[in-house]
């Protein structure tokens, strides 16, 4: 079994401290750039180098998993559209694959716990055939959380050995914003009625049945709300634990992560309780429409970078946001400095007079 996640130092003051003073330097009003500016030092933090490098391998992996709370009526698709979708990720047809060709990514789909079988080049760590409904049952054993997380773990480190620069966690799963609403309301003390969204799109009546879910799995979890990891065998699923384990690994790897939507992000809320100081390595990508994600961003202390109206998942506005990051490292790296292009600074210009 897995040793529990451990603290994650900090990405380097030093290099931070470096960008801050080059800021400074480049040919520009100083804090012109607005969020670029902290965006790009961000990142020459977690390269502990000034400049920072521009990202050669920025990588999404999309993790897929099924939710037995689905069969209730909270989701407005059926749950045979995930292993649909797997299918379409891989064929290249999915929304973040059209999104990670425009932002310079790659896309990689792995089946955590999609209810079916699916093909094995995705399969290879899937811990069960879909997680157990949150309301009614824990949604997995001891040995499966362990082995989600161990299975994230073992991900983020593939990925980084292969030479991945950035990292994205994206969400495939019908019924996932149930299970992840419950762990971001548990453990941000929240009421069930102020945290459920409407997810896919669900009308009223299933809103309702929704809440009511959240409500049951939330009273189940009381006990073991201070746990972590206890917190997703009762109220989270295989794919979620996944995605911590993941999400904690990349910043033990020192490798910069753009968080995405509901999912994800209660899938970081988890990973922080665990592996505290993990939220350094972490940027949000943008501010999804479920209001559970704007509770979860308020309680890591992270402002996201995009409003969009954004609510796919995927990784899909965490790759719209790479965009920026790349923007960051690109004016951090290319611009030039007062002296290096012979512009008067201010301080320079009343001198002269």
């Amino acid at each position: 079994m897995s040793t529990p996640l451990r603290p994650v130092p900090p990405p380097s003051a030093d290099a931070r401290i470096q960008a801050a003073t080059r800021q400074l330097s480049l040919t520009k009003p100083a804090g012109s750039l607005g969020r670029l500016e902290a965006l790009g030092e961000w990142v020459a933090a977690c390269q502990d180098r000034c400049p920072p490098a521009p990202l050669s391998r920025p990588r999404v992996v999309v993790f897929a998993g099924d939710h037995g709370v689905s069969a209730h009526g909270v989701s407005a698709y059926p749950a045979e559209v995930t292993a649909q979708m797997v299918a379409n990720f891989v064929a290249g047809g999915a929304a973040v694959n059209a999104l990670a060709q425009a932002s310079g990514a790659s896309v990689r789909v792995v089946d955590i716990s999609v209810q079916v079988d699916t093909d094995p080049s995705v399969s290879s760590h899937k811990i069960r055939q879909s997680s157990g409904s949150i309301d009614r049952e824990d949604a997995l054993t001891q040995a499966e959380v362990i082995a989600a997380i161990d299975a994230g773990r073992a991900i983020a480190d593939e990925e980084v050995d292969g030479g991945a620069d950035l990292l994205i966690a994206g969400d495939m799963g019908i019924g996932n914003t149930t299970p992840a609403t419950a762990l971001i309301a548990a453990l941000t003390d929240t009421e069930p009625v102020a945290a459920v969204g409407r997810g896919t799109g669900v009308d009223d009546a299933g809103w309702i049945r929704k809440t009511a879910a959240i409500r049951d799995a939330m009273r189940r979890a009381r006990p073991v709300v201070k746990d972590p990891i206890a917190l997703l065998r009762v109220a989270g699923g295989a794919d979620i634990a996944a995605m911590a384990g993941f999400l904690a690994q990349a910043a033990h790897r020192r490798t910069p992560v753009v968080l995405d939507g509901l999912v994800v992000t209660a899938a970081a809320l988890v990973a922080e309780e665990s592996a505290r100081g993990a939220r350094e390595w972490w940027v949000a990508g943008h501010r999804s429409t479920e209001p559970a994600h704007s509770i979860a961003l308020r309680h890591l202390r992270i402002e996201p970078l995009l409003e969009l109206d954004m609510r796919l998942g995927e990784g899909s506005g965490a790759v719209v946001a790479l965009n920026l990051v790349h923007a960051a490292i690109a004016t951090l790296t290319g611009m030039s400095t007062f002296a290096d292009a012979g512009v008067s600074t201010e301080t320079t210009a009343t001198s002269a007079h």
